[in-house]
């Protein structure tokens, strides 16, 4: 790419060390100084300065890349591969096991067999990768120059979103969310979790942290039904959880925070994305399953030398010259999916003897042999008892169901806007069952009198309040009851089946990327001596970000790109509101349900009347006078350092 810059010779050979990038920054680590040295944006320094395009060291026209598994990651690793990399797309070859793209941001069927979405994804406004992509994504309905992004900001700036049902019980009617009901003890403990290194975490529990009054929490029940975290998971993805959204911990109880798509999460990001790269001239390989890479590891590094696949029961293998690159999706969130419907219930064979041996495992798996540096996958597949759940998609004609669920949501299901604002969780299902009605239509060909709606529970032993079976022994229409059952309607049971169309997904390690895990565990994006191969998805290790997200797959992707092209551009770390003040005010009264936290009745007085004044989060009540008010709050303060330092 010698020509591109030949203008600026004079300044690129000055700085010999301008190629040791550091891709990916680390802000938990990083103090943010300027001195000559640094000439790049902070670590999580975010924004338009870091749109910068890359210059490539050299020219790729005849490189090739191949990218096993075409989800939301992979599909991110082309886009960046083409546009920073500059590596012409019809290079660029995807290897995908199943019969169609998207991986595990799934949406399919019609109005006669049903619609079926296996999960859905809670999006923020500070997805930086993601956005960063998707603002040049052509729309999938608006013409152009609108984007993916546009069509996104349209529809939720101007239909905000928030639930009014957000917990029910006593068969269908609407509980107090409006606290987290968090007593002292367990707010220090929160606070200690946010001052822990993560190094003092591996391989720790939630259940092991925190006591029995947190987790029978209101907040606890927020957050675990949102994010579907089980008591028994990673302390440390909690911590980190607790970092990324601190900002938007005033609208985890009725989901004020989150936007929404218009669509589910294939027709939304997955069509376009491959629209926009097929046009570019990519190639999608279906049906073709990686079983293994042959990998030459030797003291220069690991270089990989060719691809061992296997398509129509046939073994081909696939040439990697030193020029060309290969991409992988480690392991598989919904590998292994079994199916049910009305009149039947999934069929579930798999044990912890044989679980993690299918296509979606086996090449991590295989690569895990070869070198420590590719981690440990066994760490997140083999206790399917506890990283396993069960989704439901109904398909609704107008019934009881449709008429009760309209009194929980906050625009009419029909309208195209708002409708529950996200799950409305049963807080006394002994399955620990959720619903939620999305923006309706939920599909574009969806007809206008068909509602989607999804279900999903947290607890796969558990025998259901009416129907006496665990979730995954019941069939569509055993579910519909148990659901119908906590309504309030289950007298009219006959009508919503009559009318209702169920596909049921058992999914084994749909929150396997939770479970406990030590440092290694997990795979960095590329492994230490990788010469041209790079890890991508749920199951690598970032810094700081969070897992099951489309945001961490796009990082994983991007980090990808960068590091093995050796660009001269950085991702940013997660955005930095962690460590913003306004929100670390706002979270402290937060978690005291609106009560004044430590040492507020002193920074009001301090800040009254100053530019600073509204850094505090509102006052929402008053304050008691009292005479020795100082003296009271440092005796306070100190008793709650003291609290922490324990």
């Amino acid at each position: 790419m010698k020509e591109n810059t030949v203008k600026f010779d004079k300044v690129l050979n000055a700085k010999t060390e301008n190629r040791n990038v550091n891709h990916e920054p680390d802000s938990s680590k990083e103090q943010q100084r300027n001195t000559p040295e640094k000439s790049m944006p902070f670590s999580d320094q975010i924004g338009n300065y870091q749109r910068n395009i890359g210059i490539p060291l050299k020219s790729y026209k005849d490189s090739k890349v191949y990218i096993i598994g075409s989800g939301i990651a992979g599909m991110a690793t082309a886009y960046y591969f083409i546009r920073d990399g500059q590596i012409p797309a019809k290079n660029i070859i995807f290897l995908e096991q199943l019969h169609i793209d998207g991986g595990s941001l799934d949406g399919a069927g019609n109005v006669k067999d049903g619609y079926i979405i296996r999960g859905g994804r809670e999006m923020d406004m500070t997805y930086e990768n993601l956005w960063d992509m998707f603002q040049d994504i052509p729309a999938l309905e608006m013409p152009a120059p609108y984007s993916v992004l546009d069509e996104y900001r349209l529809i939720n700036d101007n239909d905000s979103n928030y639930s009014k049902a957000r917990l029910i019980h006593n068969k269908g009617e609407i509980k107090d969310f409006s606290k987290f009901r968090l007593n002292k003890k367990d707010q220090l403990a929160i606070i200690k979790l946010l001052l822990k290194k993560k190094e003092e975490l591996d391989d720790l529990t939630i259940e092991d942290y925190f006591s029995e009054s947190f987790l029978s929490s209101n907040f606890w029940t927020f957050w675990r039904t949102m994010f579907a975290f089980e008591n028994w998971h990673s302390l440390l993805e909690l911590k980190l959880y607790m970092h990324r959204f601190l900002h938007a911990i005033d609208g985890l109880n009725d989901f004020s925070s989150l936007v929404f798509p218009k669509y589910n999460q294939y027709d939304t990001f997955v069509t376009p994305l491959r629209n926009f790269l097929q046009e570019k001239g990519v190639t999608i390989e279906f049906n073709t399953l990686i079983n293994d890479l042959d990998i030459l590891i030797n003291t220069d590094g690991k270089l990989v030398k060719g691809i061992i696949a296997e398509r129509d029961g046939k073994e081909l293998k696939i040439p990697i010259g030193k020029e060309d690159y290969v991409i992988v999706t480690t392991g598989s969130m919904t590998e292994d999916t079994f199916y049910g419907d009305n009149k039947k219930a999934p069929v579930i064979t798999i044990d912890n003897q044989t679980s993690g041996k299918s296509g979606g495992w086996k090449l991590w798996k295989n690569l895990a042999t070869k070198s420590e540096v590719f981690g440990k996958p066994e760490k997140f597949c083999s206790n399917i008892e506890k990283s396993s759940w069960e989704s439901v998609t109904l398909t609704c004609r107008p019934s009881a169901l449709v008429e009760k669920l309209s009194e929980y949501c906050v625009n009419d299901p029909y309208s195209g806007k708002t409708a529950t604002g996200g799950i409305v969780t049963i807080t006394d299902s002994s399955w620990l069952m959720s619903f939620t009605c999305n923006r309706q239509p939920h599909f574009p060909e969806q007809p206008d009198d068909i509602l989607v709606l999804w279900v999903y529970a947290l607890f796969m032993d558990k025998e259901g309040n009416y129907i006496k079976k665990t979730m995954p022994e019941c069939t569509g229409d055993e579910i519909l009851a148990e659901l119908c059952y906590h309504t309030g309607i289950i007298d009219q049971l006959d009508n919503v089946i009559q009318n209702t169309i169920i596909r049921t997904a058992f999914m084994p390690y749909i929150t396997s990327m939770f479970m406990p895990r030590a440092k290694g565990d997990r795979p960095r994006v590329v492994p230490e001596g990788c010469k041209n191969l790079g890890l991508i998805g749920q199951f690598v290790e970032t810094n700081n970000d969070v897992v099951f997200t489309m945001e961490s797959s796009v990082r994983t992707a991007r980090i990808a790109v960068y590091e093995l092209l050796n660009l001269n551009k950085q991702v940013p770390d997660i955005n930095p509101l962690q460590y913003d003040i306004r929100h670390l005010f706002k979270a402290a009264k937060t978690l005291n349900d609106n009560k004044s936290f430590l040492g507020e009745g002193i920074l009001r007085k301090v800040l009254k009347g100053t530019y600073f004044e509204h850094i505090l989060p509102p006052n929402v009540e008053e304050d008691e006078e009292h005479e020795s008010f100082l003296t009271e709050q440092v005796s306070k303060f100190k008793d709650w350092l003291t609290g922490v330092k324990e």
